[in-house]
Order: structure tokens, then C-alpha cells, then sequence
């Protein structure tokens, strides 16, 4: 998978600018990525992915890069 695919599910599931999504993205920093925005985000990403998240794995998806960790136990590779 690519990191454009990635960072286009960021985008669409927080519904967030293009130069708001960087690889030092956490939770809370910007504004659309509250509890709300990161139930989107994860739809988005099981969507485009074509995977169903673990509760724990949603708990602790908390950045941009920890989420490309937690991919790879779905083997998904973001390259």
C-alpha cells in the first residue's frame, strides 16, 4: 500500500487539509482529530484498507506513525 492511500484516509476520515496531515500527526493536535474525528479516521482506514480494527488496536492508534505500526499486524505495509 502507499502513503498516498494512507494520508488519503486521513484526510477523508478527518475531513482534514492536506497540509494538516504530516508524519508528526497526533491525536489532539489538530482540531478534527478529537474522539469523534478518530472513529471517522478508523472507518476510513478499515474501509481503504479492506480490514476491521481490534478494540485495543483503536485505543492505540493515537499518530500518524503509530498507525502505520499498528497496519503491519493487519499486513498492511504503508511504503
Amino acid at each position: 500500500m502507499t502513503k498516498v492511500q494512507y494520508k488519503s484516509a486521513f484526510q477523508e476520515g478527518l475531513g482534514a487539509d492536506d497540509s494538516a496531515i504530516t508524519e508528526d500527526l497526533e491525536f489532539n493536535s489538530i482540531e478534527e482529530w478529537d474522539s469523534i474525528g478518530h472513529m471517522g479516521l478508523i472507518a476510513a482506514l478499515e474501509e481503504e484498507f479492506n480490514i476491521s480494527f481490534e478494540t485495543d488496536d483503536i485505543v492505540e492508534f493515537s499518530s500518524y506513525k503509530k498507525g502505520i505500526e499498528i497496519l503491519k499486524k493487519y499486513q498492511v505495509k504503508i511504503e
